[in-house]
């Protein structure tokens, strides 16, 4: 039997890069998987056809999920399309990065709304749902720079670092109905984000990862998969790092 065999999950931000690595891999584990992200374009009707290619039930939803109507109306949208949400990962993310001289409110408002009120959107819009089930896994995809800072990324930080809060917390408040929260905190995994890095910058942040590689999508995917299962069905409120040892 496949780990995920009859679950259904909800990824945001899963029409590319983690998200959509994600996705694949909790197909290939038997789940049936709904994805959004902010438009319906190719790329999410290209997802989700290469989610349905596991023999799975896929579709792809727009959804803004810094906005608490639009959570609200997704998880409702998903329960109707497959009657349950098991797995919540909280993956929709973006960056706006800066010194802080230099950053602008817009900025740090921005990055903040889309990287953890969408957390507080979504967490709250599905966790009725688990209530309902007593049964559930929150999965929030923070960073390693939530948990060692970056400069240039003050933003970002807080943003990542929040959600860990509110991962401890949330774990604290849903154990009782049998509902974990966990985070991921990746570190440099090879995304389009990285790759629009210069060649340089790339070599200096290897250099200092303890494995001396970067990390790949699979990577997260793989410990994404074990908080959804049931191998980890006595962890909760917890942060696990992938990140080459970037983070110790």
């Amino acid at each position: 039997m496949k780990l995920l065999e009859g679950k259904v999950a909800l990824i945001t931000g899963g029409a590319r890069g983690i998200g959509k690595s994600l996705a694949l891999r909790f197909a290939a584990e038997g789940a049936s998987v709904a994805v959004s992200d902010l438009k319906y374009d190719e790329q999410m009707q290209q997802t989700e056809s290469e989610i349905q290619a596991f023999g799975v039930k896929a579709k792809g939803y727009a959804s803004n999920a810094s906005s608490l109507q639009d959570s609200e109306k997704l998880a409702e949208d998903v329960i109707n399309d497959f009657g349950r949400i098991d797995i919540l990962i909280n993956n929709a993310g973006i960056t706006r990065d800066n010194l802080l001289m230099r950053m602008t409110e817009q900025d740090w408002d921005l990055v903040m709304a889309v990287n953890l009120k969408s957390v507080f959107n979504l967490t709250k819009a599905v966790q009725r749902i688990m209530i309902k089930q007593r049964v559930g896994s929150i999965i929030n995809m923070s960073s390693v720079v939530g948990v060692n800072g970056n400069a240039g990324q003050s933003n970002y930080s807080a943003s990542k670092a929040g959600m860990i809060g509110f991962t401890k917390s949330i774990a604290q408040e849903l154990g009782s109905r049998n509902i974990r929260c966990n985070a991921i905190a990746p570190g440099f995994i090879e995304t389009e984000m990285t790759h629009k890095l210069p060649e340089d910058v790339r070599k200096q942040w290897i250099s200092e990862i303890p494995l001396r590689r970067s990390g790949k999508p699979e990577d997260v995917a793989d410990v994404a998969v074990f908080l959804a299962s049931e191998l980890s069905s006595y962890v909760t409120g917890q942060v696990i790092s992938v990140c080459g040892g970037m983070s110790m």
